[in-house]
């Protein structure tokens, strides 16, 4: 069979790649070698940013709905409460930063919620497909034949590896990963049912001695189920069994192993952190962990990965479309590998105790002021500049973010007459908004500032590149 995209792994990045694809009328395809979607909780934050994503993918009311705010550390030691411990460090709900926190569903449920937005919007997941290799010849001028255990080949114009850390797509095409062990000691991750415990905090158990032997139990939002993560001594081979889970909670903490009454999906792992050396081979692009592994420590991975989506869809729908020239996919890994590199740094942080999770976890202030896609014009700014984030707010009562939302780009004029632009960008106007200034603002499909000026000639000649309709 052919189709426009494939995009391999039907995670939290594939699935997000394919309602953006969707909805811009990409003949896509989400092939996935599991036979159902990720069981388990572990990436449980979604960031600030990734909320605003998901606002305007159409999914946001179903993942609050879904979820709820972090809970206050409770540490416990022989028994009793001696403590609380502040995990974020607080931000205040602002006009423009309508998200202050990050908000908790687990994994599996962030899917659900992707994958019914993906079917809602005619998006297709194939199920039970385990690529086993593709031909690369010929793959610069028509597409990549990408082939399965079973079932048929599939042939497409892009292939994306969103497969995860293990991405099988990104050894055969033999892309290397650099990075390093951010912790030698060996982690478990565990869905639990477990009676003794209140909801309302996330429990801590600090280690007695050994400084490896920590536990944490999270009430996972949304849920009746606890999140158990817990970290074991160099070396150790990590029993998965629920005996063991049981076993382990009992010795760590104040309660008996029968507590522990049921064990939904466990998993072990070795914290690291890892960049591919690149994130695109011709027709084969990198997303999500396939091309950038992080700590869980800090919530960053699922939300890097999400933007990486983000950011790709719309320049795929471009690109196969009339809009852009093929060179525009180029700025995918020139706008998000440097992300990724600098995340990585935040996540490795965090899992250390030198970041604290706050300003730089919410992933709001990242931008691509550097990229070739950015064109700042004005000579003298202060406040907001090409690249950078578009705020939300409001423009002669209009909500900015609900201009903002859909597949098309946005021309934001404050106190400048707007000029005459093509039937794809969306023009809101008013006399002020104090998060931008004075002048014309192009926002992109994916919420940033591509061109900021005054000068109109230099933002029809912008938007002539980019934009053919």
């Amino acid at each position: 069979m052919n189709t426009d995209v494939l995009v391999v792994g039907a995670g939290p990045t594939g699935l997000a790649l394919g309602i953006d694809l969707a909805r811009r009328g990409v003949d896509a395809l989400v092939v996935e070698k599991a036979d159902r979607l990720f069981p388990g909780s572990r990436g449980k934050g979604i960031q600030p940013r990734t909320m605003e994503v998901f606002d305007d993918l159409g999914v946001l009311d179903a993942i609050l709905a879904a979820g709820g705010t972090y809970p206050v550390g409770m540490v416990w030691q022989d028994g009793e409460r001696v403590g609380e411990h502040r995990m974020f460090e607080p931000a205040e709900v602002t006009d423009d930063s309508p998200y202050n926190a990050p908000w908790m569903v687990p994994q599996w449920r962030t899917q659900e919620v992707l994958f019914a937005r993906l079917v809602e919007l005619g998006g297709r997941v194939s199920f039970g497909r385990e690529v086993v290799g593709f031909e690369r010849a010929g793959q610069e001028a028509e597409g990549v034949t990408v082939r399965f255990a079973t079932g048929e080949d599939v042939r497409a114009r892009y292939v994306v590896a969103a497969d995860g850390g293990r991405s099988v797509v990104r050894r055969t095409l033999g892309i290397g990963m650099t990075g390093e062990t951010v912790d030698p000691h060996p982690m478990l991750v565990a869905d639990v049912r477990i009676t003794g415990l209140d909801r309302d905090n996330w429990h801590i158990f600090p280690p007695r001695g050994d400084n490896s032997a920590y536990l944490a139990i999270c009430p996972l939002a949304g849920t009746e189920d606890f999140q158990v993560v817990a970290r074991f001594p160099e070396g150790t081979d990590v029993d998965l069994s629920p005996d063991a889970i049981r076993e382990l909670v009992a010795a760590r903490s104040h309660l008996a192993p029968e507590s522990v009454t049921e064990v939904r999906w466990a998993s072990d792992f070795r914290p690291r952190a890892a960049l591919a050396d690149t994130f695109r081979s011709g027709r084969v692009l990198l997303a999500g962990d396939a091309a950038h592994v992080h700590s869980p420590a800090g919530g960053q991975g699922l939300n890097t990965s999400v933007q990486d989506a983000y950011n790709l869809g719309w320049k795929l729908a471009a690109v196969l479309g009339p809009e852009a020239p093929a060179d525009l996919l180029d700025t995918y890994e020139e706008e998000r590998r440097p992300v990724a590199a600098h995340m990585l740094g935040i996540s490795t942080g965090v899992h250390r105790g030198e970041v604290r999770r706050g300003d730089a976890t919410r992933q709001l202030n990242l931008g691509y002021r550097e990229s070739s896609l950015t064109q700042e014009t004005r000579t003298a700014v202060t406040g907001l500049r090409a690249g950078d984030r578009a705020p939300d707010g409001k423009l002669d009562g209009t909500r900015l973010f609900d201009a903002f939302r859909g597949p098309h780009w946005t021309l934001v004029a404050v106190g400048t007459e707007a000029p005459e632009l093509p039937e794809a960008v969306r023009v809101v106007t008013g006399e002020e908004q104090p998060s931008y200034g004075k002048g014309l603002f192009l926002v992109r499909p994916d919420g940033y500032v591509g061109w900021a000026g005054e000068d109109t000639g230099t933002l029809t000649d912008y938007v002539r590149r980019l934009i053919r309709r």
